[in-house]
């Protein structure tokens, strides 16, 4: 039976399937390809683009800012105990591990969790390395590193290699963002700041200005994301907090990615 060209089924030669899988082959000859041709795309493109997971997997050793309440994962019913079903019980606060902060959290009557834009939340964001050496970002830094315009802005900072050793508990020196830095990316037009630990302020703060200035200008706050393996440069992320409408709406964990855009 003779077989017709259509949505699954193409006319190719050999070499182009060698280019698909990059391997050697015989001499070019005609054959078909079915759908193991869109496998091998498949394939192909995510090892030359690939999905990075930067949230912090929640478990009851990982650290959490003090004063908030800590993390206890327990089981509330068990197949081995004789139950129907494995279930487990969550406690833990808002901002465990990886999440977003809502102009609520320092703004009294301010928007809340559920209704952060989702066109924020999602779309191209630039990866900015900060050296090692570097226990601030300032408004230098910001001035010559992030381009004026660009929506979304990770940090990539020292602070991700902290979460290798959860056991050390938190640590207060993590480096953050200075008010004036966060001021000027308020004036260059940035819509979400991520940051590779539990909190974008100094240590200590007395007056909280950092997230002021951003929360105050509807800027969403991304904090304790893990970088660890992700290189400098633009990205597609996919930041998506629980929709949590009881509380305060002061914010809530999130799952993040990063798709790599070329």
């Amino acid at each position: 039976m003779a077989m017709q060209e259509g949505p699954f089924f193409k006319k190719r030669s050999t070499t182009s399937l060698q280019r698909l899988i990059g391997k050697p082959g015989p001499a070019p000859v005609a054959c078909w390809s079915v759908e193991l041709t869109w496998f091998f795309t498949d394939n192909t493109m995510r090892r030359l683009m690939p999905i990075y997971d930067v949230s912090v997997a929640l478990s009851d050793d990982i650290p959490t800012y003090p004063g908030d309440p800590g993390i206890k994962i327990s089981m509330w019913s068990t197949l081995a105990g004789g139950d129907q079903a494995n279930v487990s019980q969550l406690n833990f606060g808002a901002h465990t591990g990886t999440h977003v902060d809502a102009p609520a959290h320092f703004l009294e009557g301010a928007a809340g969790v559920e209704s952060l834009p989702l066109d924020i939340l999602i779309g191209p964001a630039e990866v900015i390395v900060v050296p090692n050496g570097s226990l601030v970002i300032d408004e230098d830094f910001v001035t010559k590193n992030c381009e004026p315009a660009t929506a979304r802005i990770l940090f990539k900072t020292r602070n991700s290699t902290f979460w290798k050793e959860p056991g050390r508990g938190f640590r207060t020196d993590y480096t953050y963002l200075e008010p004036r830095a966060a001021a000027k990316l308020v004036e260059q037009g940035t819509k979400l700041v991520g940051i590779d630990y539990l909190s974008v302020e100094e240590f200590k703060s007395d007056s909280f200005k950092t997230h002021h200035v951003l929360l105050s200008h509807g800027v969403v706050i991304v904090e304790g994301l893990d970088l660890n393996g992700v290189p400098a440069g633009r990205y597609e992320l996919i930041c998506l907090p629980l929709r949590i409408r009881g509380g305060s709406g002061d914010g809530a964990p999130a799952r993040a990615v990063l798709r790599t855009l070329n």
